[in-house]
C-alpha cells in the first residue's frame, strides 16, 4: 500500500504544479502592479489568458517544420516531468530517487535549446535575434547555477535533492557561510531564468528589449498557449527548486495525510513571501542594457564560485 500512498501524493504534486504556477505569475504580477500604483487584474488573469488561447486557431507559417510544432509540447512535457520529482510537498514522492540535481538542470536546457531553434526556424529577424540573446544569457546562467548547486551537493554529500532535503532537515546542515553566498547567486539566476527584471521585461515586445518574447512571437492558439503556460510552471519550479535547496523545512518527510497538507499551507506562504521580494528587487532596478548583464550574472558566479570556495576551506 506505501507505493499507492507514493503514487497519489505524486499525482496530487503534479496537479497542484500545473494548476498553481499560473496564480504563482499572477500573483507576483499583482504585487508589481500594486508598488506602481496601478490597477491589477487579478491572480486569475493567467489562467483566462490561457483559456483564451486554448479556443483561437493555430496559424502556421508555410515554411514551419516540424521543430516549431513540437516544441510547445515538448516545454510543457519537460516542465511537468521536472514538476513531478522535486520534492515541493513531501519527501516520499514515487519519483524523487530520480531527482538529480545535475539532470534536471540538463532537462531545462533541453526545453530552452529547442525553443531557441523554433525562434529561428521561421526565419524571421525577431526570432534569430531572441535566439542568440537567450543562448548568450544561458551561457552566463548555467555556470552561475551549477556552481550554487555545487556548493548545496558539497554540504549534503550529494547531488540528489531527496539527500539535501533530508539533511537540511535532520539539523545536519545550518547556516553556513557557502549556502549564504549560493543562496544568494540562485537568487540572482532566478531573476534571469524567469525573464524578470533588470534581465528581461515579459511585459514588453519593444525590439531592443525582448529577449524570451522575440522566439515566440510566431506562435498562436494551443501552441502559445502551452508556452505560456510552460514559462509559468519554469517559473514556479525554479523557485520551488530553490526552496528545497536552501528552505526545505516544512516538506513532508511521511506519507501521513495530514503533514502533506501542512506542507501544502506552508508552501503557499513561502511562495507568497518569495513573491513579495522579488517583486521589491524588480522595483528597485531598471532594465539593464543587454550588454550589462554579463555584469549582474558574473557576479551571480562569482557569488556561487564563492560558495564553492567557502565550503571547500572553512567547512
Amino acid at each position: 500500500m506505501k507505493p499507492l500512498r507514493y503514487i497519489l501524493i505524486e499525482i496530487l504534486q503534479v496537479f497542484i504544479v500545473i494548476a498553481v504556477a499560473p496564480a504563482f505569475s499572477g500573483w507576483v504580477d499583482m504585487l508589481k502592479c500594486w508598488s506602481q500604483g496601478r490597477t491589477s487584474a487579478g491572480v486569475l488573469q493567467p489562467y483566462r489568458d490561457i483559456a483564451k488561447l486554448f479556443v483561437k486557431n493555430v496559424v502556421l507559417a508555410h515554411n514551419a517544420s516540424w521543430i516549431f510544432r513540437f516544441t510547445p509540447y515538448l516545454v510543457f512535457g519537460t516542465c511537468v516531468v521536472v514538476g513531478s520529482v522535486i520534492p515541493i510537498i513531501s519527501m516520499n514522492l514515487f519519483l524523487a530517487s530520480s531527482a538529480d540535481i545535475i539532470v534536471l538542470i540538463a532537462v531545462f536546457a533541453t526545453a530552452r535549446f529547442f525553443t531557441a531553434l523554433a525562434g529561428m526556424d521561421i526565419g524571421t529577424a525577431f526570432g534569430g535575434m531572441g535566439s542568440s540573446r537567450e543562448m548568450m544569457i544561458a551561457s552566463l546562467t548555467e555556470p552561475a547555477i551549477l556552481m550554487a548547486i555545487f556548493t548545496v551537493s558539497l554540504a549534503g554529500r550529494s547531488t540528489s535533492l531527496l539527500h539535501i532535503v533530508h539533511a537540511f532537515a535532520s539539523g545536519a546542515l545550518g547556516l553556513r557561510p557557502s549556502i549564504v553566498f549560493a543562496s544568494t547567486a540562485f537568487i540572482l539566476v532566478v531573476i534571469a531564468e524567469a525573464g524578470r527584471i533588470p534581465v528581461d521585461n515579459p511585459s514588453t515586445h519593444l525590439e531592443l528589449t525582448m529577449i524570451h518574447e522575440a522566439m515566440i512571437l510566431e506562435y498562436s492558439g494551443r501552441h502559445l498557449a502551452l508556452i505560456q503556460w510552460g514559462s509559468m510552471i519554469r517559473f514556479f519550479l525554479f523557485v520551488t527548486l530553490g526552496i528545497a535547496c536552501f528552505l526545505p523545512w516544512g516538506i513532508a518527510a511521511t506519507d501521513n495525510a495530514g503533514e502533506v497538507a501542512i506542507s501544502v499551507f506552508l508552501m503557499v506562504i513561502k511562495l507568497g513571501v518569495i513573491g513579495v521580494v522579488l517583486v521589491l528587487i524588480e522595483t528597485g532596478l531598471a532594465k539593464m542594457r543587454l550588454f550589462r548583464l554579463t555584469e549582474f550574472l558574473g557576479a551571480a558566479f562569482l557569488m556561487a564560485t564563492l560558495g564553492v570556495i567557502s565550503s571547500i576551506i572553512l567547512e
